[in-house]
């Protein structure tokens, strides 16, 4: 009888990524799981090499069933609602909560690996972001989807009976995240501004920072997949751990380094903020009101923890990590042209 991998988000941003990587380090028994109402997601997909595709709702209701019993190897739970502007909490506390505790059991009655997405968003307007609870303060109700299912988690670490381990995810950019609209990363929205318009726009200063510079743990979703694949091949590593880089950027960083990427592939030279926001490349707009009391203004992710379990793998910054990306936008946008 064949076993599995089982990734859900898989047709999402993380989780494609992760598919793919796993195909390249020659893992081909995979099920995707996934919802596809929303179509255009399959593009995440293709090259992929899966043995299988559920729907979401038809592997929750066989899991339930027990229809997967000794056959899976482990589970990779990377799908959740991530929009922070949901408002609808019996949705995301089913989707985020409960969908996640339904395969935490059937994993630890497997004795089978249980990797998940957790979020930074459950340290709120902190300004400690460390593995603690007493440091935990969501701001809005997917925050709180994320907040409780690790307390669940926490309890469970105590008498495990396989590998368990949370993913508290900063804030992640890079290819198969254009599905999100505007929950995408500011790397995609800023790099479509600028190709579309020739600037980019960023929020206002607000809550004592000045325009642009509010600053946040920015994180390549390379980084990202490479500590999944990490705890993978260490099953004794357990625990809910930050994926983010240690360093504090701020969002000016961000645009400078898309715009400097665009720059950089029609042989035009670089050039500073002062220099962008002078000629007009940069520009700013109104903090909006809906995102008052709700936003971040700073993260940066405490990494103690995750070297304390033995990764120590160096994480990209904002200038790499943003280029890279630049650059794989570019081809794929040329691609398409060609298509």
């Amino acid at each position: 009888m064949s076993t599995y991998y089982v990734v859900t988000g898989a047709a999402g941003f993380i989780g494609s990524n992760i598919v793919h990587a796993l195909n390249a380090r020659g893992v081909r028994d995979i099920i995707a799981v996934d919802n596809l109402e929303r179509a255009d997601k399959f593009k995440n997909l293709v090259g992929a090499d899966i043995a299988d595709y559920l729907d979401k709702r038809e592997f929750r209701d066989r899991l339930v069933a027990r229809e997967f019993e000794g056959a899976v190897d482990c589970v990779i739970h990377e799908g959740a609602c991530s929009d922070t502007m949901e408002t609808d909490g019996r949705y995301m506390l089913d989707n985020n909560y409960r969908y996640s505790l339904e395969l935490l059991d059937f994993c630890q009655e497997e004795e089978i690996p249980f990797l998940y997405a957790s979020s930074a968003s459950v340290y709120g307007g902190g300004r400690v972001f460390r593995e603690s609870i007493e440091h935990e303060a969501p701001l809005n109700v997917y925050g709180y989807s994320k907040y409780l299912f690790d307390q669940i988690v926490r309890r469970r670490l105590a008498d495990h009976a396989a590998q368990i381990v949370g993913f508290r995810y900063f804030n992640v950019y890079g290819p198969n995240e254009a599905h999100k609209g505007r929950m995408a990363s500011v790397a995609w929205h800023f790099f479509n501004q600028y190709r579309s318009t020739g600037k980019v726009r960023l929020f206002e200063g607000w809550s004592g920072y000045a325009d642009g510079e509010q600053q946040r743990d920015f994180v390549s979703v390379e980084d990202v997949v490479k500590v999944c694949l990490w705890f993978l091949e260490h099953p004794r590593r357990s625990g809910i751990f930050n994926v983010g880089t240690g360093r504090a950027q701020t969002f000016n960083d961000v645009a400078v380094a898309t715009v400097n990427a665009c720059r950089k592939t029609s042989g035009e030279q670089p050039l500073g903020l002062a220099e962008l926001k002078g000629g007009g490349l940069i520009e700013y707009i109104p903090f909006p009101d809906a995102l008052k009391g709700k936003y971040q203004s700073f993260t940066r992710a405490d990494l103690s923890a995750l070297h304390g379990a033995g990764y120590d793998q160096p994480f990209l910054d904002v200038e790499t990590g943003v280029g890279r990306y630049v650059e794989e936008l570019l081809r794929r946008e040329a691609r398409d042209r060609i298509e």
